[in-house]
């Protein structure tokens, strides 16, 4: 029978037996499956151990429990019965009692079987086949049967088999419970079946039967008399089972009942009683069942499952041994050590111990492989449990017969029968109360356990098959499943893990053999996931090595569609890779195993086999899923400067296999294994980002921070050495790593002390001649006492590669000799010089023998080796032994560089150095908090980044791409949480790019089409068509704005590509200007959009027509040069991306933008401005599309010209949130205005290169920002106002709200920077230039009005003469007021009734006018104080202040509009007769007859002024006549004293006469003489002007009156004057009488006191 256990498919199962309640149910009963006869489960090839029994459930039965075991006594007798060889049986062993019985001393007495049984039996069994049962004849067989004695008078006796059964009845006779019988006793005659080996296996199947139904019925439990000793024995029978050999299958059965018995007996309740040495002997027996390849394939299997049963419940005691040690674990060693005798042997592995041989079947497996040493002891063991037996008698129950055995020298049939029976009789004697206490089994059988099943992996034993090593395997990782923290615990056991046990499986995991490489990944992952706190730097080469054979070294292979930069972070090669060995390792002073070979036996990955590297993917895999393996790695390895970068590369393993390409060289499960385990990382930190920190017992976060840069420190300076060795030493001391890189103890201690050093490299170094200091402190770090010259050369190369220079090797070869002799010279050498030559000839030796190019017969031998040392050491010889010693070394030690050698040699050198190591490294730091996970993310985020958009830009598949969204948000939540800024930044990249929405190429908008049905509008456009068919930009659009929120305030660079994006969307209509609400915070209109090439009304077209009038609105279109209609799927694909671009939280993105720091808002801002146009150069770079894109004709619009600027809405708004965000606060302005400032004012002087649109609206937002930095510098209002004065009519026109709009915000508080505006001329330059704007009138008049009036008005002598022209102007522009006024005129001449009359100020522009005229006015309040403030000359200050205000309302009595001309007389009036405007120390404000009131009434005679209004200007005359008079009047003794008096008399009577004789109407004829009439009483009522009397001459004051009167009214000097006569025409005054009265008539003070004409309004207070 023989089997492979990888044959069988349903055992191949790598995981322990399944838990006895899963089993399947197969129709019989466990105990039913016992109970069977062996004969029936033979024939039925059922064997019975398919069943375990379960201990733990109680099972009643209904039957006496002592009848239940006397009918297995019969059952077992009957079947012995039947044999041949026990046919002849007494009736006492049928009764149960007579004189045949023994005393109960004698038979309480165990076999003393020693291991020599098995020969004697079968001797003994060779004898009674030649002497045939009944020999005695017929009459002794009755007289036998029956109990008489025979025709000689002699006793017949029964085989004592028999005899046993039937004193067991006889004992259970008086027995009530049977719980109380002496266990020992109860199971003696069943024990004794089992170790005959007279016995078939039908019988013995049967005894064991017995057994277990004892067992499975719990007739014993832990209270049952003598348990432990019953268990020691049951232990000793069943591990030496003897039985006849029959048919394979029914002897298979007893063996199947031998392994379920014993998995029975561990895991019931006297288990743990079992000792130490049963255990052994136990597991002994199961692994030679294991081992047998003759047995079948089905036991050998149910023997692996039963192993793997009975070793969980083993090592599952090391756990309750812990809790009974309590703390003091070291008792349990020192218990170890006092019973370190206990020894368990390797099983026999097709032996002819345990098998099917043709004499018999024999299980006292460890008789045939222990030595007789331990034989004779296990002998001695057995013996004294044997004791323990004898005093059974003692305790049995009274009325038990004891009958005794009759001498050894009597002929019995127990002689006859002794080769098929036990001898009980020749045993000496001993004391029935002798006893030695037992142990329970603990560490010592554990240990012995764990160290034969280790031993059984030894990869280079050839006698363990693959097969055992896999079975091995298996039940070692049951045992680290069940104790592994347990094992890493004990030393004993910690040291078999952590040396051999890892020793051979990381040679193991180099098979090809795929059920041996699968078992040892499961081990090796099981261990370092229970025991890894012990094993640092076991868990480092192991690790390392699959990182070496999986990382694959080839380029990611770019695909069409996906942007090489998405996985730019995927490590082309793993950090651990050593530095390539030299090339010179062919001079034969090592001689490298060629690289297949270094593949297969070293440290180096090499090419595996596809299904190897799915199940080293699956292993890492495993590791990865464990909480917080990759932390501890990290902390462990990472963090370490000696150690390598485990965390980093197994990651970067992980991604790189993630991608698809990866399955071309292994198989198509690894890139989805991969990508869940980086996943799975991702997750395992994403899930404990609220977690609590714990910073307790754990190592600093600092520490390690300053660790791993140093160790990055380290490794750029190794890398430098091993280029330039001169450079690195100089990079290490600049970083401080060396000290003083002239001290050659600093340097050599860093040298010697890094394994990142090449050899090779370093070899060299040392060697070269202007180095020797640093060569002899290297070796000064070296201690070789008490070592030979072949020993310390050793440990010598192991630290460098010799140089291929013989010069060089001589000079390290001399300083090497002077160290080795050091202070004193070793025994039997005789000088430096012989070390030298012998250090020369070993070199020698060592190229020679083992050298592969050298043949064998041809390599030195010993004599030749001694003959070339002879008389070199100190003219004498080596000794011989000495030279002999040295050359046995060398011949099977090859002196190696093990990083060159992968040999086995070099293996094990190299793990000798790494148990060294590891005895100082320090335990491993097992972790259980988050405090490392931002640093550790840090480290790793960008190959998870990478691998996921590869992945999502790869992948098909709709649960992929839900983990790969997934990992993208997680990723984002762990940067964002850590304020890992870069790695945020870095998704947002990968997420814009996929989006295809990112590009800094504006698409082409010249197609755009607006279709329009069912009352909404979509643009359809080139952009949105596209992402409208992808739906993984779609998806990563949506997965990118919603991973952005509560994030905003750490993204830096990634504004960069979400600006691009928003601009996209805002260019082609997709993004509303309404998403970032900013038009409403900076008080301005929504951008404008792109408008469209063209507009479709599609449901006006369906409406209209049908195919005719398609087809001719498609010939029309292409007639016109108009873009095509989109088709549907193109609308269809426009409304998707609508649909997508809308499910985004763009709005609660920008709110939350606006509540974040100002520092965190700069770098939005930042991103905002690079996406400016480059000054004077064109808004928008348009993009040349394939074909000449038609000039589209608008609905609403003309064909647009190419030759002037584009209109670009995505610059607009990125000015836009750009003067946002920087005027949100005082710290936003400091931080960003200035940025902003330099934006704006770029875009302001660019004027010609804008489109007006865009120059308009920044403006406003330079104004603005004018506005909110006023405590700033950066920015000045005169500057930003020359600029956007500079700007021609039509432009300034195009501008002009924005421009407004922003000068309001800049002067609508009182503030410098108010005063700083209206005191700049540019300012009134470009309100003159916009307040005939009609649509600009109102806000420029606002602007006015606000600077003029109220109480906080801002007019200076600086802007004074500017706001009185501007009032000017917009006085004068109120004239269109005379057409409502003469429309009336007319509609009252002909007599109609209007229906309303019509007010002239009803008419905005004219209100404007009239209260413009009024602020004129108000202005005169503060000349006193300009011209106070001013320091002019009265004549200056006269000129500069009021001549501006009587100008303005002399030409506003001039306007066509009566309500205006009315107010301004009625203005002027009131300005004329301020008492602020004329005083007897000066005379220059007699000008305002000369140049207000003069020039006034001159112009009102113009017939052009008239015909501007006939029907009111006739009285306008009048009133300016009546304000003449009154004026003159009103200063006439101010005037009196004036030099001018006559000649303005003069000039006022010539211009009464004008008027007079205007001939305009009778208005003038009446009003003129009644002034002048009012004018001269008044004079003459006041003594200015007399009429001469008889003793006075007439005045020329009154000469030249009399006569310019009469020219024009002839009448009036005799009407006012009757008592003189008038002067004839041609007389002349003789002068003008000097008279100053002291005081004003009654007459002048009722002029100066009229009230103020009721045209003169106060104006409104205007905010």
């Amino acid at each position: 029978m023989t089997g492979d256990t990888e044959g069988n498919g349903a055992m191949t199962s790598r995981h322990a037996e399944a838990p006895r309640s899963t089993r399947p149910y197969t129709g019989l009963s466990s105990h039913t499956v016992r109970a069977m006869p062996a004969r029936i489960m033979a024939r039925e090839h059922l064997p019975q151990t398919q069943i375990p029994a379960t201990w733990d459930t109680k099972i009643s039965i209904a039957v006496d429990p002592v009848a239940l075991i006397t009918t297995e006594c019969i059952t077992v007798t009957s079947a012995m019965r039947k044999h041949a060889r026990w046919a002849h049986s007494s009736v006492s062993a049928i009764l149960g009692g007579g004189p045949s019985m023994a005393t109960g001393s004698d038979i309480s007495r165990l076999p003393r079987q020693n291991h020599r049984s098995l020969g004697t039996a079968q001797t003994q069994s060779g004898q009674a086949g030649r002497m045939p049962n009944g020999a005695t004849g017929e009459n002794d067989s009755l007289a036998s049967r029956w109990g008489l004695r025979g025709k000689k008078g002699q006793s017949m006796q029964d085989n004592p088999l028999l005899s046993a059964f039937a004193r067991l009845r006889n004992d259970l006779r008086g027995c009530t419970d049977i719980r109380s019988f002496d266990i020992p006793s109860l199971l003696h005659p069943f024990l004794q079946v089992i170790r005959s080996s007279s016995t078939s296996a039908p019988i013995t199947s049967l005894a064991i039967v017995a057994i277990t139904k004892i067992f499975a019925y719990n007739l014993i439990d832990r209270d049952s008399p003598r348990l432990s000793l019953a268990m020691q024995l049951l232990s000793a029978a069943i591990t030496h089972c003897r039985f006849e050999a029959s048919d394979s299958a029914a002897d298979e059965i007893v063996l199947l009942g031998i392994l379920e018995l014993m998995e029975s007996m561990l895991s019931g309740p006297g288990g743990d009683l079992l000792g130490d040495e049963s255990v052994c002997e136990m597991m002994e027996t199961g692994l030679s069942m294991c081992c047998q390849t003759r047995l079948s394939d089905l036991l050998r299997r149910k023997a692996e499952m039963s192993m793997i049963s009975m070793c969980q419940t083993i090592f599952e005691r090391l756990k309750s041994l812990e809790i009974e040690a309590g703390e003091e674990l070291g008792l349990l060693e020192a218990d170890d050590e006092e019973r370190a005798n206990v020894v368990m042997n390797d099983p026999a592995v097709n032996g002819t111990t345990v098998g099917l041989p043709a004499s018999g079947v024999n299980l006292a497996s460890t008789a045939a492989v222990r030595g007789s040493e331990q034989a004779a002891e296990n002998q001695t063991s057995v013996e004294r449990l044997s004791d323990h037996l004898e005093g059974s008698s003692a305790q049995m129950k009274a009325g038990a017969l004891t009958p005794k055995l009759p001498g050894s020298g009597e002929n019995s049939n127990a002689t006859q029968m002794g080769a098929s029976t036990l001898d009980l009789t020749q045993h000496s004697e001993q004391n029935a109360d002798e006893s030695s206490v037992i142990k329970p089994y603990s560490l010592p059988s554990i240990r012995e356990l764990f160290r034969v099943l280790v031993d059984l992996l030894q990869p280079h034993n050839r006698q363990h098959g693959d097969t055992l090593r896999v079975m091995a395997l298996r039940i070692i990782d049951v045992a680290l499943e069940v104790a592994g923290p347990s094992i890493a615990k004990h030393p004993s056991l910690a040291t078999l893990a952590k040396d051999d046990l890892c020793r051979y499986l990381f040679q193991l995991v180099r098979s090809e053999n795929m059920a041996l490489l699968n078992e040892s990944l499961r081990v090796a992952g099981t261990l370092l996931a229970t025991c890894r706190e012990v094993l640092k730097l076991q868990q480092e080469l192991f690790l390392s090595y699959l990182v070496a054979c999986l990382h694959p070294r080839v380029e990611i292979e770019d695909e069409l569609g996906i942007d090489p930069a998405l996985y730019e972070g995927v490590p082309k090669t793993p950090k651990l890779v050593r530095p390539i060995a030299s090339p010179q390792a062919s001079s034969g002073r090592s001689t490298p195993v060629p690289i297949k070979e270094r593949q297969k036996l070293g440290l180096e990955g090499g090419s595996r086999k596809p299904d190897a590297r799915e199940a080293m993917v699956e292993s890492i895999g495993a590791l990865s899923r464990m909480p917080s393996y990759l932390v501890e790695l990290y902390i462990n390895y990472d963090c370490e400067v000696d150690r390598s970068d485990l965390c980093e590369d197994l990651i970067g393993l992980l991604s790189r296999n993630a991608f698809p390409d990866s399955a071309r060289w292994s198989t198509t499960n690894v890139p989805p294994l991969c990508l869940d385990s980086l996943l799975g990382y991702v997750q395992f930190v994403a899930d404990r980002l609220d977690d609590d920190p714990v910073y307790q017992g754990y190592p600093d976060i600092k520490r390690l921070q300053e660790q791993r840069a140093r160790k990055k420190i380290i490794i750029r300076g190794a890398t430098k050495f091993n280029e330039n060795p001169r450079a690195g030493i100089a990079f290490l001391a600049s970083h401080g790593i060396v000290e003083n890189p002239d001290d050659a103890q600093s340097v050599v201690a860093f040298l010697r002390g890094t394994t990142r050093i090449s050899k090779s490299v370093l070899g060299e170094y040392l060697s070269k001649k202007s180095h020797g200091h640093l060569l002899g402190a290297f070796l000064d770090m070296f201690d070789f006492a008490g070592k030979r010259v072949d020993e310390a050369l050793r440990d010598l190369l192991n630290s460098f590669r010799l140089p291929g220079e013989s010069a060089l090797i001589e000079r390290i070869v001399a300083v090497f000799s002077e160290k080795y002799c050091g202070n004193a010279t070793p025994e039997g050498i005789a000088n430096v010089d012989a070390v030298l030559v012998l250090t020369y000839a070993i070199i020698m030796l060592n190229t020679d023998q083992h050298n592969p190019n050298v043949k064998k017969d041809k390599r030195m031998t010993y004599n030749d080796f001694a003959r070339n040392l002879r008389g070199v050491n100190g003219d004498k010889d080596f000794a011989p032994e000495y030279l002999q010693e040295i050359y046995d070394s060398i011949k099977s030690n090859e002196i190696i560089l093990p990083d060159e050698h992968n040999n086995k040699q070099a293996f094990d050198y190299a793990w000798e150095e790494l148990l060294v190591k590891a005895r100082t490294s320090g335990p491993l730091t097992m972790c259980n908090t988050n405090i490392y996970d931002a640093n550790m993310f840090s480290a790793t985020w960008k190959p998870i980044v990478a691998t996921l958009s590869y992945v999502f830009m790869s992948a098909s598949d709709d649960a992929v791409f839900s983990r790969v969204v997934l990992g993208f948000d997680q990723c984002a939540q762990i940067a964002a949480k850590y304020d890992l800024t870069d790695a945020l930044d870095h998704i947002i990249f990968c997420l814009s790019s996929m989006s295809t929405l990112a590009s800094d190429v504006p698409t082409n908008t010249a197609l755009n089409t607006e279709v329009q049905a069912e009352k909404k509008s979509v643009m359809v456009s080139e952009l949105a068509v596209k992402f409208g068919r992808d739906y993984k930009a779609q998806l990563a659009c949506a997965v990118l704005f919603r991973l952005i929120p509560r994030k905003e305030s750490k993204i830096r660079d990634g504004w960069d590509y979400i600006v691009r994006i928003w601009l996209n969307l805002f260019a082609n209509s997709l993004l509303t200007p309404s998403f970032s609400k900013s038009h409403d915070l900076l008080d301005i209109s929504p951008i404008p959009l792109q408008p469209p090439s063209q507009v479709i009304d599609r449901e006006q077209r369906s409406s209209e027509g049908g195919l005719i009038q398609s087809f001719s609105s498609f010939l029309s279109s292409y007639a016109a040069d108009d873009p095509p209609e989109p088709s549907e799927e193109e609308l269809e694909s426009t409304l998707c991306s609508v649909d997508c671009v809308d499910s985004c939280p763009m709005t609660k993105i920008f709110s939350k933008i606006l509540t974040m720091p100002p520092r965190n808002r700069q770098n939005l801002v930042r991103a905002l401005l690079k996406q400016l146009p480059e000054p004077s150069s064109p808004a928008v770079i348009v993009v040349r599309p394939d074909r000449n894109a038609p000039a589209p004709i608008r609905t609403n619009g003309h064909r647009p010209n190419p030759s002037k600027p584009a209109y670009d809405p995505s610059m607009v708004l990125i000015l836009e949130l750009a003067t946002t965000m920087a005027t949100r606060d005082y710290d936003s302005v400091e931080l960003m205005g200035q940025a902003v400032a330099d934006a704006l004012q770029t875009v302001v002087r660019d004027a010609a290169n804008v489109h007006p649109l865009i120059l308009a609206r920044a403006v406003f937002y330079l104004l603005y920002l004018l506005n909110a930095s006023q405590d700033h510098s950066f920015v000045r209002a005169p500057v930003i106002l020359h600029v956007i004065a500079g700007y021609d009519q039509s432009t300034l026109e195009k501008a002009a709200m924005p421009i407004l709009n922003g000068l309001t915000l800049c002067i609508r508080d009182p503030s410098p920077l108010r005063n700083e505006v209206t005191n700049t001329p540019d300012f009134w330059s470009i309100i003159r230039s916009l307040h005939a704007l009609p649509e600009a009138a109102s806000k420029a008049f606002d602007l006015v009005a606000r600077v003029v009036a109220g109480q906080q008005a801002a007019v200076t002598a600086d802007n004074y003469k500017d706001a009185v022209s501007l009032l000017n102007g917009f006085a004068a522009a109120g004239s269109v007021g005379a057409v409502v006024e003469q429309k009336r005129d007319k509609t009252a001449r002909r007599k109609e009734k209007p229906t309303k009359p019509a007010n002239p100020r009803e008419n905005e522009v004219v209100d404007h006018g009239f209260q413009a005229v009024l602020m004129i006015y108000q202005l005169t309040n503060r000349v006193p104080a300009l011209i106070k403030q001013s320091h002019l000359e009265r004549t200056e200050a006269w000129l500069a202040y009021w001549s501006p205000i009587f100008e303005a309302l002399r030409s506003q009595c001039l306007n066509p509009c009566r309500e205006i001309r009315h107010q301004a007389f009625s203005c002027l009036q009131n300005s004329l007769l301020s008492p602020e405007l004329a005083s007897a120390d000066h005379q220059e404000w007699t000008a305002i007859f000369g140049e207000v009131l003069f020039p006034l009434i001159s112009r009102l005679l113009r017939p052009e002024i008239y015909q501007t209004d006939p029907v009111g200007m006739s009285d306008t005359r009048v009133q300016a006549a009546n304000l003449l008079c009154k004026i003159f009047l009103h200063y006439l003794v101010l005037l009196s004293e004036w030099d001018g008096m006559l000649d303005l008399w003069l000039r006022i009577l010539d211009i009464m006469d004008r008027l007079m004789n205007s001939g305009q109407g009778d208005n003038l004829e009446e009003a003129v003489p009644e002034s002048l009439k009012n004018i001269l009483l008044v004079m003459a009522d006041g003594g200015f002007i007399q009429p001469p009397s008889d003793d006075s001459s007439p005045t020329e004051l009154w000469d030249e009156t009399c006569k310019r009167v009469n020219s024009f009214l002839p009448d009036l000097i005799a009407e006012i004057f009757p008592q003189v006569n008038a002067p004839p025409a041609g007389t002349k005054s003789r002068g003008v009488e000097e008279k100053s009265p002291a005081e004003p008539t009654a007459a002048q003070e009722q002029a100066s006191k009229a009230p103020l004409p009721s045209a003169v309004e106060q104006p409104e207070e205007i905010d």
